[in-house]
Protein backbone atom coordinates (compact mmCIF):
# COMPACT_ATOMS: atom_id res chain seq x y z
CA UNK A 1 0.00 0.00 0.00
CA UNK A 2 1.65 3.54 -0.77
CA UNK A 3 4.74 1.77 -1.91
CA UNK A 4 5.41 0.95 1.78
CA UNK A 5 6.41 -3.01 2.04
CA UNK A 6 4.37 -5.19 4.40
CA UNK A 7 6.01 -6.60 6.89
CA UNK A 8 6.76 -10.07 5.71
CA UNK A 9 7.36 -8.61 1.98
CA UNK A 10 11.49 -8.73 1.54
CA UNK A 11 12.50 -5.21 0.67
CA UNK A 12 14.05 -4.78 -2.23
CA UNK A 13 16.37 -1.98 -3.89
CA UNK A 14 14.51 1.16 -4.70
CA UNK A 15 13.86 1.32 -8.96
CA UNK A 16 15.76 3.78 -10.90
CA UNK A 17 14.37 7.50 -10.90
CA UNK A 18 11.99 7.83 -13.84
CA UNK A 19 12.15 11.63 -14.11
CA UNK A 20 9.05 13.26 -15.95
CA UNK A 21 11.17 15.01 -18.83
CA UNK A 22 14.32 13.51 -20.46
CA UNK A 23 17.95 13.73 -18.26
CA UNK A 24 20.67 15.74 -19.91
CA UNK A 25 23.99 14.00 -20.91
CA UNK A 26 25.35 14.51 -17.45
CA UNK A 27 22.28 13.68 -16.17
CA UNK A 28 22.03 10.00 -18.24
CA UNK A 29 25.76 9.08 -17.14
CA UNK A 30 24.92 10.00 -13.17
CA UNK A 31 21.70 7.58 -13.41
CA UNK A 32 24.12 4.87 -14.89
CA UNK A 33 26.87 5.82 -12.87
CA UNK A 34 29.37 6.00 -15.71
CA UNK A 35 32.20 7.69 -14.38
CA UNK A 36 34.35 7.70 -17.16
CA UNK A 37 31.18 9.94 -19.17
CA UNK A 38 31.02 11.84 -16.21
CA UNK A 39 34.30 12.81 -16.33
CA UNK A 40 33.89 13.29 -20.22
CA UNK A 41 31.15 15.94 -19.66
CA UNK A 42 33.38 17.20 -16.77
CA UNK A 43 36.36 18.07 -19.40
CA UNK A 44 34.13 19.49 -21.60
CA UNK A 45 32.60 22.18 -19.69
CA UNK A 46 35.61 23.56 -18.47
CA UNK A 47 34.63 26.61 -15.99
CA UNK A 48 31.71 28.18 -18.00
CA UNK A 49 28.95 27.70 -15.03
CA UNK A 50 31.83 29.05 -12.69
CA UNK A 51 31.15 32.89 -14.98
CA UNK A 52 30.98 35.70 -12.42
CA UNK A 53 31.07 33.69 -8.87
CA UNK A 54 34.86 34.63 -8.37
CA UNK A 55 35.47 38.70 -8.36
CA UNK A 56 39.36 39.90 -7.71
CA UNK A 57 40.44 42.97 -6.48
CA UNK A 58 43.79 44.15 -7.65
CA UNK A 59 45.41 43.46 -4.70
CA UNK A 60 44.71 40.05 -5.09
CA UNK A 61 46.56 39.63 -7.50
CA UNK A 62 49.61 38.43 -5.28
CA UNK A 63 52.07 35.67 -6.03
CA UNK A 64 49.75 33.88 -3.87
CA UNK A 65 46.88 34.10 -6.34
CA UNK A 66 49.28 32.79 -8.86
CA UNK A 67 50.13 29.59 -7.23
CA UNK A 68 46.26 29.33 -6.47
CA UNK A 69 45.50 29.64 -10.22
CA UNK A 70 48.76 27.28 -11.26
CA UNK A 71 47.65 24.94 -8.84
CA UNK A 72 44.24 24.47 -10.42
CA UNK A 73 45.94 24.29 -13.99
CA UNK A 74 47.88 21.90 -12.54
CA UNK A 75 45.01 20.07 -11.31
CA UNK A 76 42.90 20.38 -14.69
CA UNK A 77 46.35 18.81 -16.71
CA UNK A 78 45.59 16.26 -13.93
CA UNK A 79 42.55 15.59 -14.35
CA UNK A 80 42.22 15.88 -18.36
CA UNK A 81 45.34 12.60 -18.42
CA UNK A 82 43.08 10.85 -15.59
CA UNK A 83 45.95 11.04 -12.88
CA UNK A 84 42.62 11.62 -10.41
CA UNK A 85 45.02 11.39 -7.17
CA UNK A 86 47.34 14.14 -8.39
CA UNK A 87 44.43 16.19 -9.48
CA UNK A 88 43.20 15.69 -5.95
CA UNK A 89 46.27 17.32 -4.70
CA UNK A 90 46.18 20.31 -7.02
CA UNK A 91 42.61 20.96 -6.55
CA UNK A 92 43.71 20.67 -2.55
CA UNK A 93 45.83 23.36 -3.07
CA UNK A 94 43.71 25.33 -4.72
CA UNK A 95 41.32 25.24 -2.10
CA UNK A 96 43.08 25.65 0.53
CA UNK A 97 44.09 29.44 -0.30
CA UNK A 98 40.52 29.87 -0.21
CA UNK A 99 40.54 33.53 -2.48
CA UNK A 100 38.59 31.83 -5.08
CA UNK A 101 35.83 29.44 -4.84
CA UNK A 102 35.17 27.37 -7.95
CA UNK A 103 31.88 25.04 -7.71
CA UNK A 104 33.73 23.10 -10.98
CA UNK A 105 36.82 22.51 -8.89
CA UNK A 106 34.50 21.07 -6.30
CA UNK A 107 32.68 19.19 -8.89
CA UNK A 108 35.83 18.24 -10.41
CA UNK A 109 37.41 16.74 -6.98
CA UNK A 110 34.40 15.02 -5.95
CA UNK A 111 34.58 12.71 -9.35
CA UNK A 112 38.71 11.75 -8.55
CA UNK A 113 37.43 10.87 -5.05
CA UNK A 114 34.74 8.45 -7.14
CA UNK A 115 37.13 7.27 -9.55
CA UNK A 116 39.62 6.82 -6.51
CA UNK A 117 37.22 4.82 -4.17
CA UNK A 118 36.17 7.69 -1.62
CA UNK A 119 32.74 8.15 -1.84
CA UNK A 120 32.72 9.78 1.56
CA UNK A 121 35.15 12.91 0.31
CA UNK A 122 33.14 12.24 -3.31
CA UNK A 123 29.76 13.24 -1.50
CA UNK A 124 31.70 16.18 0.51
CA UNK A 125 32.77 17.99 -2.35
CA UNK A 126 29.64 17.46 -3.96
CA UNK A 127 27.62 19.29 -1.16
CA UNK A 128 30.82 21.95 -1.28
CA UNK A 129 29.57 22.46 -4.71
CA UNK A 130 26.23 22.82 -4.16
CA UNK A 131 26.99 25.72 -1.24
CA UNK A 132 29.11 27.48 -3.90
CA UNK A 133 26.65 27.38 -6.23
CA UNK A 134 22.89 26.12 -5.02
CA UNK A 135 21.10 25.67 -8.39
CA UNK A 136 23.53 24.20 -10.10
CA UNK A 137 21.90 20.81 -11.75
CA UNK A 138 26.13 19.32 -12.00
CA UNK A 139 26.52 19.55 -7.72
CA UNK A 140 23.10 17.49 -7.33
CA UNK A 141 24.17 14.85 -9.64
CA UNK A 142 28.11 14.33 -8.17
CA UNK A 143 25.95 13.74 -4.79
CA UNK A 144 23.40 11.39 -6.82
CA UNK A 145 26.75 9.17 -7.78
CA UNK A 146 28.51 9.67 -4.29
CA UNK A 147 25.54 8.45 -2.48
CA UNK A 148 24.47 5.69 -4.40
CA UNK A 149 28.47 4.36 -4.25
CA UNK A 150 27.33 4.92 -0.59
CA UNK A 151 24.66 2.40 -0.65
CA UNK A 152 21.76 5.30 -0.17
CA UNK A 153 19.83 4.36 -2.86
CA UNK A 154 16.71 6.62 -1.92
CA UNK A 155 18.50 9.62 -1.23
CA UNK A 156 20.39 9.21 -4.46
CA UNK A 157 17.40 8.53 -6.51
CA UNK A 158 15.87 11.72 -4.87
CA UNK A 159 19.60 14.00 -5.61
CA UNK A 160 19.15 12.67 -9.04
CA UNK A 161 15.63 13.59 -9.24
CA UNK A 162 16.22 17.03 -7.78
CA UNK A 163 18.95 17.69 -10.32
CA UNK A 164 16.74 17.23 -13.27
CA UNK A 165 14.42 19.16 -12.12
CA UNK A 166 16.81 21.94 -11.50
CA UNK A 167 17.89 21.52 -14.99
CA UNK A 168 14.73 21.68 -16.68
CA UNK A 169 13.89 24.89 -14.64
CA UNK A 170 17.34 26.26 -15.86
CA UNK A 171 16.30 25.52 -19.80
CA UNK A 172 12.56 27.16 -19.14
CA UNK A 173 14.99 30.08 -17.76
CA UNK A 174 17.07 30.14 -20.84
CA UNK A 175 13.81 30.23 -23.35
CA UNK A 176 12.12 32.81 -21.42
CA UNK A 177 8.27 32.87 -20.40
Amino acid sequence: MLGVPKPDEPSKAPPSPTPQHPLSPMGEACSRMDLTAIHQILVSMHYRDDEGSNELSFQEWTQQMRDMLDARKQGDFAFRDKDFKAAIDCYTQFVDVGTMVSPTVYARRSLCHLMTDQPDAALRDAMQAQCVYPDWPTAFYMQAVALSKLNMQSDATDMLNEASQLEEKRQKNARGP
